[in-house]
């Protein structure tokens, strides 16, 4: 009966669902669409006009739905705050946000923000981070971005504004043409659906409780506790950070619900989270390409 239709043109014939190696592991990926999305700058390349593309994208890990994929000329926070800013305004807020160690994700100073981090966390978006160098716990994402490669820019478009054509033109198939063996041959915008947090306008201090001491880091990122002017990280400049004693004489240091470091009042320490060494002994630190100097 199918071949009879068919041939009378009546339907159509639907597009086969390939079937694909493993992505190497989702990275321990679980709930439903939003839970969380992931991110990543794919490799620069150079369009034919000699200028280089880096390609930013964001996909849904439960759906595989590509949310975003814009050429950018550099991994800047202005532009990646931008397409972010789009992104959310079209599709809501994600519980948590997974990235790797790279700008603008992640920087040496205090666990690791940048100044897009300090803005999710105030959005209530959870940060995750691969572990250096294990690309696999981003494995769905990175697979995708071998096809996005592959497809869009072997050979690269003449300029910008004609890669971000192709781009548009792959993820459309993408997203709504193209079926996935790991979701049952669907396709991944039959399985998305929008978040259900909406972008706010305005964006307000991090709340802490009654017992904490609340502190508005300086622009270069240093705050006073107890006497000592210590070094958090340039990211969290003009921002509130709450300390609280959890031992005598030893401080915890929080923005939100991150725990940023903690800070030994005897010693005049301050020490990462996760880490026995201190990175400010009562003196005032600033960052450097190569690390921290007291000055």
């Amino acid at each position: 009966m199918n071949d009879i239709l068919k041939r009378a043109g009546l339907i159509q014939p639907g597009r086969r669902c390939r079937r694909r190696h493993s992505d190497g592991g989702s990275g321990a990926i679980s709930g439903g669409p939003n839970s969380v999305w992931c991110v990543d700058y794919k490799g620069q390349f150079r369009l034919g006009d000699g200028n280089l593309c880096y390609p930013l994208t964001v996909t849904d890990a439960c759906s595989r739905m590509i949310l975003c994929c814009e050429g950018h000329d550099g991994t800047r926070h202005d532009s990646a705050r931008r397409s972010f800013e789009q992104t959310f305004k079209r599709y809501g807020l994600p519980d948590a946000i997974r990235s790797d160690n790279g700008t603008p994700f992640a920087s040496n100073g205090a666990a690791r923000l940048t100044r897009l981090g300090v803005w999710w966390l105030k959005l209530g978006i959870t940060l995750q981070r691969i572990r250096p160098g294990k690309p696999q716990e981003n494995g769905r994402h990175e697979r995708m971005h071998r096809t996005l490669k592959a497809e869009t820019a072997r050979p690269p478009a003449a300029n910008m504004k004609r890669q971000q054509g192709r781009f548009n033109d792959w993820v459309e198939d993408f997203n709504f043409e193209r079926p996935h063996e790991a979701l049952d041959c669907a396709t991944p915008a039959s399985r998305y659906e929008g978040a259900l947090r909406e972008y706010p306008g305005e964006l307000a201090d991090p709340e802490y409780p009654g017992h904490y001491e609340k502190r508005r880091v300086k622009p270069e990122g240093t705050l006073r506790l107890r006497g000592v002017q210590v070094y958090l990280s340039e990211a969290l400049g003009n921002e509130l950070v709450g300390a609280v004693e959890v031992e005598d004489g030893e401080w915890r240091l929080k923005f939100g619900s991150l725990e940023l470091a903690t800070f030994d009042e005897r010693r005049r320490e301050l020490r990462p989270i996760g880490s026995n060494r201190a990175t400010s002994k009562g003196k005032l630190y600033k960052r450097k390409v190569s690390g921290m100097r007291p000055v």
